[in-house]
């Protein structure tokens, strides 16, 4: 089976990674995968580029100045599908769109037109809204009818100036209902709940998890003298790609580290955005992309600390118990499915009372109480072969139906 995926990046971050993870996977299995990108580079084989820098950086302006994203960069979606013809692929499977690489109308124009079935991997909410990848932190229902009026003008995907909401959830649900045959997959349970309420729900919606790589991320002798930590020291680990000053996560992090004073090391890992400086009593360690040292990091601690109140799917809290670490997450979103039972604890969003009584739980009975569970959970739901055969089984109905 020859598989086609396309997405914002090839290789590096959460869904540039799990594309080549998939890739390698499905070759193993004796099929052929190529993926389609359009930010940044890769060393991936199989890979193709869609459009150039000039093209990429006009459709980001296009995007900010007037709202419109999906509308511009004509001549390298025009390529992508001269690229896909040439490889004829049994199945073209979508991830991230959004990204300003592509022209929504002429792609899916191009796949409506064709037998190939179509998978698409929702790794957000942008699929089925007016404009934004999230949307519970505001408490916005209205991509459920039609949306307008957005409350996250300038969030991601910033617009500076027009509101196009409601043009572009029109445009998008015409676009993303004209294929055939197409089987939309969600990471997540909840994200799957969201989908069917939306106009995807014409579709199949099925779950299936990210993975993570456990021949990297599994519990590791990681050392803490690396970071000034003492072997006695009990180390409360935060990872982000980016922390801002004024974001929900770091203004809770900052005020749980108050309160855990004397009783626990932080230590964040990640940008600090914006020329915000390390807070008082902290560790940081910058962004890494390296797996292995991700893997150690996350050995090392006692207790991973997921602070955000929107995520989809959270793999870092899944990378977590992959390496024997226990998590403390809030009850929103995805985030209390990926936590299992016996692998940490989930409390009331932005109680910071309850999240330190859960730190002090998880220091009281020590770590080795739960990491027993918390790899065995990984390994069963985060397994990356058994969900790359997951998809497999949706590649082979969508072409016998």
């Amino acid at each position: 089976m020859r598989v086609l995926q396309i997405n914002t990046v090839c290789g590096f971050g959460s869904t540039g990674r799990t594309s080549v993870e998939l890739a390698q996977a499905l070759a193993d299995g004796g099929h052929e995968c190529h993926i389609a990108y359009g930010q940044g580079k890769s060393d991936y084989p199989n890979s193709y580029k869609i459009g150039g820098r000039l093209e990429n950086h006009l459709h980001n302006a296009g995007s900010r100045l007037f709202g419109n994203q999906g509308y511009y960069s004509k001549a390298g979606t025009r390529g992508l599908i001269r690229y896909a013809e040439s490889l004829c692929p049994d199945v073209v499977h979508l991830r991230n769109l959004h990204g300003n690489y592509l022209n929504l109308e002429i792609l899916f124009r191009y796949l409506a037109s064709r037998p190939t079935p179509v998978v698409w991997t929702l790794h957000d909410c942008w699929a089925f809204t007016g404009k934004c990848a999230h949307y519970t932190r505001v408490d916005c229902q209205k991509w459920q009818t039609r949306c307008h009026h957005c409350p996250q003008v300038r969030a991601y995907p910033p617009s500076l100036f027009w509101d196009r909401s409601a043009r572009m959830y029109e445009d998008k649900k015409r676009w993303f209902t004209s294929i055939s045959k197409m089987t939309v997959v969600a990471v997540s349970e909840w994200l799957a709940g969201e989908a069917r309420k939306s106009f995807l729900a014409q579709y199949p919606v099925r779950c299936v998890y990210n993975w993570v790589d456990s021949a990297t991320f599994k519990p590791a002798g990681g050392t803490r003298e690396r970071f000034g930590l003492a072997a006695e020291d009990f180390v409360v680990l935060a990872v982000s790609a980016g922390w801002d000053q004024d974001d929900i996560k770091m203004m809770d992090l900052i005020a749980l580290s108050r309160m855990l004073r004397g009783e626990a090391k932080i230590v964040l890992v990640g940008r600090l955005r914006g020329g915000g400086r390390v807070p008082e009593g902290f560790v940081h360690v910058p962004y890494t992309a390296d797996t292995h040292e991700l893997a150690q990091l996350y050995s090392m601690a006692d207790v991973y600390a997921h602070l955000s109140v929107e995520d989809t799917f959270g793999k870092v809290i899944a990378e977590a118990l992959a390496c024997g670490t226990p998590a403390v997450v809030y009850n929103s979103t995805a985030c209390p499915e990926v936590v299992g039972p016996g692998c940490g604890f989930v409390v009331e969003p932005r109680n910071l009372e309850q999240y330190r009584g859960a730190i002090m739980r998880v220091k009281r009975a020590g770590k080795g109480a739960f990491s027993p569970a918390c790899v065995e959970f990984a390994r069963m739901q985060y397994d990356l072969i058994r969900n790359a055969r997951r998809y497999v089984s949706i590649y082979q109905e969508l072409q016998e139906a």
